[in-house]
């Protein structure tokens, strides 16, 4: 009852801005196409009457002047008979919507049941005329007025095996198989409704097929686009009978009214984080990460642990003074140092870390050094993590080279001035499965890291798979929070080829932007350019 009233007012309230936006054009068009004083004319004054000729072009003027007012007038008034019918339009949904919800109301009253075969065919109804309306808003029977090109939702094209686009990332190519399940069965199911279209009959008096019996094989193109807020819309285009001649099917998938899935409270103040940082060397990279960890783990949150494992003995010391001087001054002492003396590898000094933990199971965050985060980033990583049940795999922001975006290392700024989310400071690191959040138990029962991966990468996405092929939900999202600093990335010889290209790819990623990258290839050309201009303004002086 009480949901069913709220939308009610709130579907009256609708109604009334709608009259009231009616009310506002007609005010408008009254101001706009009523009669101006003599002030109106003194911006755009008319010529004076002198003698004949003048007479005549002053005459002629007028005319034209008016011309254009019947235009402007004509203009506004269709302006306003299309919103007319647009409201119209909308009022008698408005009051469809208003009636479905009385009658539902009054069964209530009467204490019909909301199951039976009325309710059951009155749902199905309203059901129905919901998705045709979701139709008739989206841009399918004809285009709408757009703000600017930014505004525009572009297609997808796509054939039996290929589908192309261009939203991207940097996981994705502009032509490639439709590799995710959903999308496969989404363009199959497409395609098999569009031949179970054109093989049906013509019409319900007409029991006879077309004289072709389409198959996927004259399936040619299709495009797609998606209104996230209405559908998806699909042109099918086929070989018809002739050679010239082509059958297109356009399809439209309305998306439903929300729903309601869940409404809980999440109390996350009794949820403590161990991070988890393998480390060997780097010890200047390591009290910068500190910098950070005091502002944000100790002074504002307040719930976190850290736990080092730190690989060899060469700079041992001086990261040992580091996290010794953050515990007497900031009175913290949440943190473990781990000492292997072996081979740096990632997936073993993460894995090691993991499992000194001996107070239960906590939310494990595995980080590396280069790694700024926020405040924010550490509650997104309690809420999106759950155990048994869902991993977190945040996407971070990946800083390209500061001296390549400011241009020298003077004008540097420092680095929470850095963190700025944009195509020319940075990407979306979606190739990178490093930093993610989940519980102890569930990596444990997870089989943990691949330990015998040494040296860079690799671990993380053997780890990542795990996941997926279980009954977990990985919740894989950018996350504006968690950022990758730029630094000089070295791939060792030693690496496997597989592992050596990986570190390359990367490397070459990082750098900075396509545009910036141009600019530095052509920059003879530029500072060339430069130069002529500078003779050829010397020359004009003298």
């Amino acid at each position: 009852m009480m949901p069913r009233r709220g939308l009610l007012a709130r579907l009256s309230r609708v109604g009334a801005m709608l009259v009231v936006l009616c009310c506002s054009l007609s005010l408008l068009y009254v101001i706009t196409c009523g009669p101006h004083n003599e002030d109106s004319l003194v911006g755009n004054p008319l010529p004076r009457a002198s003698g004949g000729a003048g007479r005549e072009g002053y005459h002629a003027l007028l005319q034209e002047r008016e011309e254009q007012h019947r235009q402007h007038i004509a203009s506004l008034k269709r302006q306003i008979a299309q919103l007319k019918e647009a409201l119209q339009e909308r009022s008698e949904q408005l009051k469809g919507v208003q009636d479905s919800l009385e009658r539902a109301e009054a069964a209530d009253k009467t204490g019909a049941l909301p199951g039976g075969e009325e309710g059951a065919e009155r749902n199905h109804a309203d059901l129905q005329e919901f998705l045709r309306s979701q139709l008739g808003r989206a841009e399918v029977q004809a285009g709408v007025r757009l703000p600017s090109e930014y505004a525009v939702v572009p297609f997808e094209s796509f054939t039996l095996q290929r589908v192309y686009q261009l939203e991207m990332g940097l996981t994705r190519h502009p032509e490639e198989k439709p590799v995710r399940k959903d999308r496969r069965d989404e363009l199959g199911e497409v395609v098999e409704s569009a031949l179970q279209a054109l093989n049906a009959p013509r019409d319900r008096g007409d029991k006879s097929t077309a004289s072709k019996v389409y198959a996927p094989s004259d399936f040619i193109e299709g495009i797609a686009r998606t209104e996230k807020d209405k559908g998806t819309l699909y042109e099918l285009t086929f070989r018809g009978e002739q050679k010239q001649e082509f059958r297109r099917l356009v399809l439209f998938r309305p998306f439903g009214p929300l729903m309601k899935v869940k409404n809980e409270r999440v109390d996350t103040a009794a949820t403590p984080i161990n991070i988890v940082v393998p480390l060997s060397q780097r010890a200047d990279k390591f009290r910068q990460f500190m910098n950070n960890f005091r502002e944000v783990c100790v002074k504002q949150d307040g719930r976190v642990h850290l736990t080092v494992v730190y690989f060899g003995r060469d700079q041992m010391d001086e990261v040992r003074g580091i996290l010794e001087n953050t515990s007497r001054s900031m009175n913290f002492r949440n943190f473990t140092l781990i000492q292997l003396n072996e081979e740096f590898s990632r997936g073993r000094g993460l894995d090691v870390g993991a499992r000194a933990w001996k107070g239960g199971n906590v939310l494990l965050f595995f980080c590396d050094v280069d790694i700024f985060f926020t405040a924010d980033f550490l509650n997104t990583c309690r809420l999106n993590a759950q155990p048994g049940k869902k991993v977190f795999y945040p996407v971070l922001f990946s800083q390209y080279n500061p001296a390549v975006i400011y241009g020298a290392h003077d004008h540097i700024p420092p680095i929470e001035q850095q963190l700025v989310i944009k195509k020319d400071t940075g990407f979306w690191r979606d190739f990178g499965f490093g930093m993610t959040c989940q519980y102890r138990s569930d990596f444990i029962n997870i089989g943990g890291f691949d330990v015998d991966i040494k040296g860079w990468g690799g671990e993380d996405v053997h780890l990542y798979r795990k996941y997926l092929h279980s009954n977990l939900l990985v919740v894989r999202a950018p996350s504006r929070g968690l950022f990758h600093l730029w630094h000089e990335k070295h791939c060792a010889d030693e690496l496997p080829p597989e592992q050596y290209k990986m570190c390359m790819q990367s490397k070459a990623m990082n750098e900075a932007s396509h545009g910036q990258l141009g600019m530095l290839l052509f920059r003879h050309e530029i500072e060339a350019h430069l130069r002529k201009q500078k003779q050829r303004q010397g020359a004009k002086k003298t």
